[in-house]
């Protein structure tokens, strides 16, 4: 394979002049700690107190969904264990020997908080609740969660269970990249059938934010005495992806609200503008040597405060390819960064086509002498 480097300075950063717009302040938000950032490049838009380790409630199930998503098949029906399920606080509804599935507890825990269905989790993955914290810290160190000390899968007070406001931002924005923990931590309301035997019933999303605000995708509501209200939310609108997240926060719907508006009032997407004209790729057997190629897809890139990111592309592109070539074949790949962070990878396909060329087959020197010799006979 052919590897080479193209960082592109986007010629936006040239034509822009759009004034710089200061950073909210949030000291009228209800929160103790809160933070604003955009998702594709996890910049901060706007902080309070963002960096303060406190207890964060069952927000904490983000981190234990995610991990039981990654760990795979997640249809497999099994039985819970009847020790795990035995929790206080909010329920998916578990009972004695229920059969249930792996994405099945993922809705019990992102939709109706249930405790019973993060403790099922920590026993299924780590066989102990203490185990599974090694888990869950070992995540959390990978994604560089510095600020960051899991004890319970739930979210349940403890002394030593704490996160950061950009910690948990951080934890979501990565959460997010996975499909099925978007879809899951974005829907409303969810029939599932799960019991002893199985039955169907309903699971109501407690994100209230989903129904408020337009736009919203999620993610995770959390309340202890000690940690007060949480939420983690996620909102899309014109291209941008914003996350925002609130600690101790009395006025949480509302801080969250405002905290998009200001957010979107201070984002732009725009196409990214990568010159791909001179890239081919060359062919063997065909009536030309080489054809076109271009990404199949380009990304958006989100200017934040009137900041302009720097993009970068990897091109991987096929050493050659064989003729007859059609329009829209595949002849490599393309990385796109904001920064160091992949925000997309996709093909390389050809613009144009070209033929094969037939060529009249010339005999080898020996097939000649038997060909004489079938001759003479």
């Amino acid at each position: 394979m052919k590897k080479f480097i193209c960082t592109v300075i986007l010629s936006a950063m040239l034509l822009m002049c759009a004034p710089c717009v200061h950073a909210v302040s949030l000291s009228e938000i209800s929160a103790k700690a809160s933070v604003i950032i955009e998702a594709q490049s996890g910049k901060i838009i706007a902080g309070k107190n963002e960096y303060e380790r406190l207890p964060m409630a069952s927000t904490t199930k983000i981190m234990t969904t995610l991990l039981l998503i990654e760990s795979g098949g997640l249809d497999e029906e099994f039985k819970v264990d009847n020790n795990a399920i035995m929790v206080e606080g909010s329920s998916m509804g578990l009972c004695a020997d229920d059969i249930v599935t792996k994405r099945t507890l993922c809705y019990g825990m992102m939709l109706p908080s249930g405790n019973d269905a993060a403790n099922e989790t920590a026993v299924l993955l780590g066989g102990t609740a203490e185990k599974f914290a090694d888990m869950m810290n070992e995540k959390a160190e990978q994604l560089g969660l510095s600020d960051t000390n899991f004890v319970t899968p739930s979210g349940l007070h403890d002394d030593n269970h704490y996160s950061t406001a950009y910690d948990m931002a951080k934890l979501t924005r990565e959460a997010l990249k996975n499909e099925i923990f978007k879809e899951i931590c974005g829907t409303s309301s969810k029939k599932l059938s799960f019991g002893n035997p199985p039955y169907e019933r309903w699971l109501v999303n407690t994100n209230k934010l989903l129904a408020l605000y337009d736009g919203c995708i999620g993610v995770k509501t959390g309340f202890t005495d000690e940690a007060g209200r949480c939420l983690i939310s996620a909102a899309e609108k014109d291209g941008v992806t914003l996350i925002c997240v609130t600690l101790n926060a009395p006025n949480d719907w509302n801080d969250h609200i405002r905290m998009y508006d200001y957010g979107f009032s201070v984002t732009e997407s725009r196409s990214a503008d990568f010159d791909f004209s001179g890239l081919y790729v060359d062919v063997v057997g065909g009536d030309t040597d080489r054809v076109k190629v271009a990404p199949a897809e380009v990304p958006n890139y989100t200017i934040t405060n009137g900041e302009v990111p720097e993009m970068s592309c990897k091109v991987i592109l096929d050493k050659f390819i064989y003729a007859p070539v059609s329009r829209g074949r595949k002849a490599g790949t393309v990385e796109f960064y904001s920064g160091d962070d992949l925000i997309m990878t996709t093909e390389l396909t050809t613009e144009n086509g070209c033929g094969a060329v037939v060529k009249e087959y010339q005999p080898k020197w020996y097939e000649i002498i038997v060909d004489w010799f079938k001759r003479i006979i």
